[in-house]
């Protein structure tokens, strides 16, 4: 074997030890945020796959949520169970934005699973639709200590989050679920109560603000009023 040959292979070697770190230094980071499964695709898995197909759609989630679950842009990061990206159909063509996680999001990592999350899939099934069918996601990706309202500060250093993924997503409607998910999106003082019911648009996107499912938990005479935004919405639809 040559000279040439043998420097070769032990910088070939180099190389994928360096690789091998790499991954192992990833696995590492994604456990501590609470990941148990992980994908890895070859480079040329996406070969011929469309930026704006189902699963080019669903691939570009999926770079986005490793990167969200490493997130410590603010100080949600240090008293957060799991970070709660989102969930739902990457081919969604309705999209609902809450506020922020609350406790039982927090524990399980996923959008609206508490009280108001069996509220908001009573909404959605009445739709016509099925949980699977729509995307759910939130502002803020970590809860706040004690469900406090989200602060500026959070707002500020997480709505990107969201706004990638609507970017990612493009769906026909978006529905903003209360006062922060409203005001955020839409660049707005004027509170839910002024909002609701009415299209306004966000990047070329329809969205219907209403109120919160929680709030209708509290409210429930208000529901009618929400069921009006979302038959306007499936007008839209």
């Amino acid at each position: 074997m040559s000279y040439e040959l043998k420097r070769e292979l032990i910088q070939m070697d180099r190389a994928l030890y360096e690789i091998i770190g790499a991954i192992k230094a990833r696995i590492a980071l994604e456990r501590e945020s609470g990941v148990a499964e992980f994908i890895f695709a070859a480079p040329w898995a996406d070969a011929g796959r469309e930026a704006g197909s189902v699963d080019g759609k669903a691939v570009k989630l999926e770079a986005l949520r490793s990167e969200v679950l490493r997130c410590k842009r603010c100080d949600l990061a240090k008293t957060r169970t799991h970070v709660v990206f989102g969930a739902g159909s990457p081919d969604a063509k309705l999209m609902f934005v809450g506020e922020a996680p609350g406790g039982d999001e927090d524990l399980q990592g996923l959008p609206f699973v508490g009280r108001a999350g069996q509220l908001l899939t009573k909404i959605i099934e009445a739709m016509g639709l099925k949980r699977k069918d729509v995307y759910i996601a939130n502002i803020l990706k970590c809860r706040p200590p004690n469900n406090r309202a989200p602060l500026p500060t959070e707002i500020l250093a997480c709505e990107e989050n969201v706004r990638r993924q609507i970017e990612i997503l493009r769906p026909a409607v978006i529905v903003t679920l209360g006062k922060f998910a409203s005001q955020t999106l839409l660049k707005t003082e004027r509170p839910i109560s002024a909002l609701r019911g009415k299209f306004q648009e966000y990047e070329g996107i329809k969205v219907m603000p209403t109120f919160h499912p929680a709030y209708l938990l509290r409210n429930p005479g208000d529901k009618k009023l929400v069921w009006t935004d979302m038959q306007k919405v499936m007008k839209e639809l």
